[in-house]
């Protein structure tokens, strides 16, 4: 099952990921702890753009520090084997978790979306944008999320680029990264992306946590992104005071959506049991 091969200053065991320019690996540190290693594919180590694409992962992780969030713990660009290192976590993609067992049960559901955006929160309050937040970037165990991948992330109104299996490309009007179900309607419109952006996508992963299928439904990518222009959000079954949070996070306008921090301190009295609705009167400005 394991390589047992040698990336820096760890030692692979096998593979538990891949994406379209990356493998992620199981491996042991010089201590013996388990961590992830997430490797660019050979065919990409030599781009040069690629490699700009994972120092800059590798440094809006570093910013971020939650324990919510999946930590950086090292990495190098400069070899032939570009490589960043982040701490191991134990659990399930949200995704696949739903996918195989429904929807979270009810009762947990409240910890799971405040405890999500309080990983959210951190990432915001570090000057990052994550750009992906969905439910196979949302590791389970119990009701407690983690969110990883800082693939796409970066700074607010900084350059980026989208990657394809052939070649990297500059994002143009009408290409989108991301998980497009999850998309803020401003992102598919060619808009630049915001924390209120990330907000949209937390409402969308945690109505599919409750319910166990996306608020914009499936099929073709047209029909899932004409649902999402419309605001055609499907959020039947989700009662009780984490309704208007995520409606709230949902708001087909950036500027009426919530922050991260404010939907967290919502949902905090609920998520501890007391039963108590949040408190819905004041409202955070959007970062």
């Amino acid at each position: 099952m394991g390589t047992h091969r040698r990336l820096g200053d760890y030692r692979l065991l096998h593979e538990i990921g891949r994406g379209g320019t990356a493998v992620v690996h199981l491996a042991l540190d010089a201590s013996g702890r388990e961590v992830a290693v997430k490797e660019l594919r050979p065919e990409f180590a030599p781009d040069a753009e690629a490699r700009r694409r994972l120092a800059r992962e590798m440094a809006a992780q570093r910013r971020v520090d939650s324990p919510y969030v999946a930590p950086l713990l090292g990495g190098r660009i400069d070899t032939d084997r570009p490589h960043l290192a982040m701490g191991y976590v134990p659990g399930t993609p949200l995704g696949d978790l739903v996918d195989a067992y429904g929807p979270l049960p009810r009762a947990r559901v409240p910890r799971f979306a405040r405890t999500l955006a309080l990983a959210l929160a951190a990432v915001h309050d570090a000057g990052v944008l994550h750009r992906d937040v969905a439910p196979g970037n949302v590791m389970v165990l119990g009701d407690r999320p983690t969110l990883i991948d800082f693939g796409i992330a970066h700074e607010p109104g900084a350059d980026h680029v989208l990657y394809t299996a052939e070649r990297p490309q500059r994002k143009r009007r009408g290409m989108v990264a991301g998980t497009p179900a999850y998309l803020a309607p401003e992102l598919i419109e060619g808009g630049n992306a915001g924390a209120a952006s990330d907000v949209f996508a937390w409402g969308a992963t945690v109505a599919f946590a409750a319910t166990g299928r996306s608020p914009f439904g499936k099929g073709s990518l047209h029909a899932v992104c004409f649902r999402i222009l419309r605001g055609m959000a499907d959020l039947d079954g989700i009662t009780g005071p984490l309704a208007e949070p995520v409606r709230r996070a949902l708001a087909r306008d950036p500027a009426d959506r919530p922050s991260a921090r404010w939907l967290a301190g919502a949902l905090a009295e609920w998520a501890h049991g007391s039963g108590t609705a949040p408190n819905l009167a004041a409202r955070t400005a959007v970062a």
